[in-house]
């Protein structure tokens, strides 16, 4: 065996931080590729989650001519994949796998990790099932691979790193026994666990009950998952002493091999660019410390920094925080810049502190002056309740804090600087972690020529300890006890750094990038080869195979492909439009408004062209004039009659459309699945779709500045008909969009305007269509052409077809996708309607929108999207409001939560009665009521029965208490009222009768 090159032909690196910059395991990866490719090149394909909905992803360049064929069988068989290059240095090939497409299996996936290897779930919540399906998601793209991708003789490497991808090793083992699977550990769960919770890791770490703690502290489900995948791995790694030493009790084996962590220099500019960049970044933040705490240095400041995960006491924060509590007390001669760079739960920057970097105004004395970003909870926020009282948060320190709670990636508002930029700024970092199994930051920084503090219980600490000199490396001695002594190490290391000048700091930056050399993929990646061959090796034995090695892998049967020509004959489509002569015209455009359909004169006119045909077409007057003979259209030009006829309806319209609406008025927008215009426009069904087909034509007479959005149907609803045996059927019918009175929304260059919407793994695109509803313009959302897939095309099939999932694209299409059409086409409305709970999800997107454009928190934002919304409610009965299970909601918005700045629980409690029920689905007339300030049934009784059906939701008060009131349905008059009877009415009623609008006393 020893004999035999055991090189892998094919490496997949599967992380959660592919192409998803959360950590330091991206930064792991991301400097390791260039190395990798040197040796591998596009043998080596990274695998991360797809995380594309509603933003592009800055670190992926999708290439859709990478492996097509295989990615269409991958579409076959239900898995969703985006194939492209990392966008990094060596550009990797990386696959994104859309793991949400496995929501609905997750209850087999769990099982079967039971049953196979007692990974114990049921503690397991969102953060732990979303990562178990991505593992698993990816185990299944590898083998997929493997079967049809390589050859018998290629040997395959799967290197998983972290809990979050081990189930993809697990799956690989049973399903794909030939892939060789490598396990890397970054930091156990439960060593971060022990250590988040105050117990003294290093000194009990041999007395710990690793799977009872884990129960303890609700994290068995991650535990389990992580020991699995330690156990059955070809091979398992770690990335330092201290932690090969906490796998070896914590998880029960011992490492196959310790992988130190390295970085590739190319990332660092060069000399001249980096002092450019140190410049830039230090005036910077200069300038922003003093705009937040308007203050003015009299002289350079020392800047000092610390950044990283927000884990206040294993990555050292509070030592640091206390270090500078201390420095602030004593005399200094020179002002500090402290900056803590952790993301935190934050909700946009200080809009004073923006406001005073652009234009010099005061800021505002009521906010914290060392926040650059508001926080959603700044009571529970652990850097704050430091700061808060303490010397650092008076004008009078010589200490400034900066707390940065966002990342840095050059858009966060602020410093609008990349955190390598920001870096190179600093004179010092501070990395005094307690619990850090490797620590990339204080590398970084080195890299970088910023000198750092780091500590003997950091693997970086330990590992550079081992080099007789490491100058512009403090090493802090720490350990369970002496957080005390960390705080005077580390108050003692940044005095001596206040006391150099010019000159010093300037060779101790030279020094500590010239430590940095040691650490080179180049010198470490060797040890990640050794553990590739050695986990084939053991691949190998565990599955008793024979290698094959050699060969001509390239051979291959020639097929000649002979192209037989034929003599059939070619046909090409031809699209012919047919135009009616020009004094005809205003027909035209008579029948692309709705107007004439309840308009008598209009509905006259039309017949009277070709009463005969104007049946046949089912009065459809764009089908009568398309099918208009040319001696027809020549005798209607000379006939004077139809043409003052015609002449006078179309003044009549045209007088009609150039009333301008009130000022008055609010301005609306309507959101509804179904409209009954006409019966030529098929996309309704019944009550729901007429009621807002009349509202619009209403709204229309009334001239209220109203829109309407709903979606357009291929096929509409269903026709019912008797088979020969006596059955009913239900029969579809394509819809001619050319022969319906719609036309395509153009932008001002002249494009098909557009929304699109994320779907799991992909964008929907729906093009925007618009129906003149008189003066209301109704815009419609067509999914059905080729930017899309096939089966996405369907979402706009059919009125109420489909399942469940697909009834949730289409409320999601109509909800998210109208608002972004809307916005897209510059429509800004005052109210908005939702017509039934279908269109819900118009106030998420609304929240959304508020809390980006306008840096709204959650709360302020809700508040806004419910004082100017509405809710009508048509369902008499509880089945009928349409629910849809969680994991359904979470496989298609589990972004939103993100985005809205709050938790998924709190997100999915917006569509629930019972808050926290894991077992009631996410109903859209909850999310309805919870989003609009008023909520109405159709009628009294409707209204007293909608109080019972949706009272729950607020216990505690009584029905009449309630703010669901009624409104109840009307009809458009014109539309339903019969000619004869009409030109009786017009008889006796007179000028009372007359126009669009009736004045009912002079009826009466």
């Amino acid at each position: 065996m020893s004999n035999v090159n055991l090189t892998p032909n094919y490496l997949f690196e599967v992380s959660w931080e592919v192409c998803n910059k959360v950590g330091g395991i991206h930064t792991v990866i991301a400097s390791k590729a260039p190395t990798v490719m040197r040796q591998l090149g596009d043998k080596y394909i990274t695998i991360g989650p797809d995380f594309s909905q509603d933003a592009a992803n800055p670190e992926f360049k999708e290439d859709n001519t990478l492996m097509a064929a295989w990615r269409e069988s991958l579409y076959a068989q239900g898995v969703r994949v985006r194939i492209g290059r990392w966008a990094i240095k060596g550009e990797p090939i990386a696959i994104l796998i859309d793991f949400k497409s496995f929501f609905s299996q997750k209850d087999d996936i769990l099982k079967k990790l039971w049953e196979s290897y007692h990974v114990d779930s049921l503690s397991g919540q969102w953060d732990y099932i979303e990562p178990v399906l991505f593992g698993h998601a990816a185990g299944v793209v590898i083998a997929s691979f493997a079967e049809h991708m390589s050859a018998a003789t290629d040997k395959i490497v799967a290197h998983f790193h972290e809990w979050m991808a081990a189930a993809g090793a697990l799956y690989l083992h049973d399903n794909a026994p030939y892939v060789a699977t490598v396990f890397s550990t970054h930091a156990t769960v439960m060593g971060r666990c022990i250590a988040g919770n105050r117990l003294p890791l290093y000194n009990d770490l041999h007395k710990f009950n690793a799977d009872e703690l884990a129960r303890q502290f609700n994290v068995m489900a991650k535990h389990s998952l992580e020991k699995s995948a330690a156990t059955h791995s070809d091979a398992f790694l770690t990335v330092s002493e201290i932690t090969a030493n906490e796998c070896r009790y914590l998880l029960g084996r011992e490492v196959t091999r310790i992988t130190p962590n390295g970085f590739e220099n190319d990332f660092v500019p060069e000399a001249k660019e980096l002092e450019t960049l140190r410049a830039e970044a230090r005036e910077r933040i200069i300038k922003v410390t003093e705009a937040s705490w308007d203050y003015e240095f009299k002289s350079e400041p020392l800047i000092v920094a610390t950044s990283g995960r927000y884990e206040y006491r294993n990555k050292g924060i509070d030592v640091f925080l206390e270090s500078l509590k201390q420095l602030a007390t004593s005399n200094l001669e020179r002002d500090i810049i402290a900056l803590i760079a952790v993301p935190a739960g934050q909700v946009g920057a200080r809009q004073d502190l923006v406001a005073r970097l652009e234009n010099g105004s005061a800021i505002d004395p009521s906010q914290r002056r060392y926040l650059t970003h508001n926080l959603e909870n700044y009571a529970w926020d652990q850097v704050c309740q430091s700061i808060d009282g303490s010397i650092l948060s008076t004008t009078a320190s010589r200490v400034k804090v900066l707390f940065v709670p966002t990342y840095l990636n050059g858009e966060d508002g602020v410093f609008n600087m990349p955190y390598y930029n920001l870096l190179s700024g600093m004179d010092l970092t501070v990395f005094a972690s307690y619990y850090e199994p490797w620590g990339y930051t204080p590398l970084e920084s080195v890299a970088f020529g910023v000198p750092t503090v780091t500590t003997t219980l950091a693997g970086f600490g330990l590992w550079i300890a081992k080099h007789s000199s490491h100058e512009g490396v403090d090493i802090v001695r720490r350990d369970d006890y002496n957080e005390r002594e960390v705080v005077l190490q580390i108050t003692d290391v940044i005095k001596r750094y206040l006391g150099m000048d010019e000159k010093q700091m300037a060779e101790a930056r030279e020094t500590a990038q010239e430590m940095s050399s040691t650490a080179l993929w180049k010198k470490l990646f060797k040890e990640y080869m050794a553990a590739y061959e050695e986990a084939m090796e053991n691949s190998i034995s565990r599955t008793n195979r024979v290698v094959i090695d050699g060969g001509d892998r390239t051979s291959q049967i020639n097929f000649v492909r002979q192209q037989l020509i034929s003599n059939r004959p070619s046909w090409h489509r031809l699209m012919v439009e047919k135009g009616i002569p020009e004094r005809l015209k205003p027909l035209e455009e008579l029948s692309r408004n709705l107007w004439w359909c309840w308009t008598a004169s209009a509905r006259d006119l039309f017949e009277s062209v070709d009463p005969e045909l104007w049946v046949k077409v089912d009065r459809n007057p764009i089908a009568l004039l398309d099918k208009l003979s040319t001696a027809r259209c020549e005798e209607l030009c000379a006939d004077k009659d139809f043409l003052k006829r015609m002449d006078a309806v179309y003044k009549e319209f045209t007088e009609y459309m150039a009333e301008k609406p009130s000022p008055e008025h609010a301005k609306v927008a309507y959101f509804s699945m179904e409209y009954g215009l006409h019966s030529s426009l098929k996309i309704y069904s019944g009550g729901l779709g007429i009621l807002a087909g009349d509202y619009l034509k209403e709204a229309s007479d009334r001239n209220v500045p109203m829109v309407a959005v709903g979606l357009l149907y291929r096929y509409g609803y269903f026709t019912q008909r008797l088979s020969a045996q006596g059955a009913q059927e239900a029969t579809y019918e394509a819809q001619n969009f050319f022969k319906l009175p719609i036309s395509p929304v153009r932008d001002e260059f002249g494009n098909w305007v557009t929304t699109q919407v994320a779907y799991p793994g992909r964008t929907l695109y729906a093009r925007v269509w618009k129906c003149q509803v008189g003066r209301t313009d109704l815009f419609l959302l067509d999914a059905d052409y080729e930017a899309n897939l096939e089966e996405d095309r369907q979402v706009t099939y059919y009125l109420y077809g489909g399942d469940w999932e697909n009834r949730l694209k289409q409320e999601i299409l109509l909800g998210v996708g109208g608002i972004r059409a809307l916005v897209k086409m510059g429509i800004k409305q005052e109210v908005y309607h939702c017509n039934e709970g279908h269109a819900a999800f118009i106030g998420v997107e609304r929240i959304r929108n508020l809390i980006a454009k306008k840096h709204l928190s959650f709360s302020e934002a809700m508040e806004v999207v419910r004082s100017s919304s509405l809710f009508t409610t048509h369902t008499p009965v509880p089945a009928g409001h349409d629910a849809f299970p969680e994991s359904m909601i979470r496989q298609y918005m589990s972004h939103y939560p993100d985005v809205l700045g709050i938790t998924w629980d709190q997100f999915i409690n917006l569509g629930k009665t019972n808050p926290n029920d894991p077992n009631e689905k996410f109903s859209m007339s909850v999310l309805a009521c919870n989003l609009s300030q008023e909520v109405n049934g159709v009628s009294w009784l409707h209204g007293e029965v909608s109080k019972d059906i949706l009272g729950n939701m607020w216990p505690g008060y009584f029905k009449n208490e309630l703010h669901i009131g009624y409104v109840t349905n009307g009809v458009h008059f014109p539309t339903w009222v019969a000619s004869n009877l009409r030109r009786l009415y017009a008889k006796y009623f007179g000028k009372a009768f007359e126009g669009h609008t009736y004045d009912i006393p002079e009826w009466q």
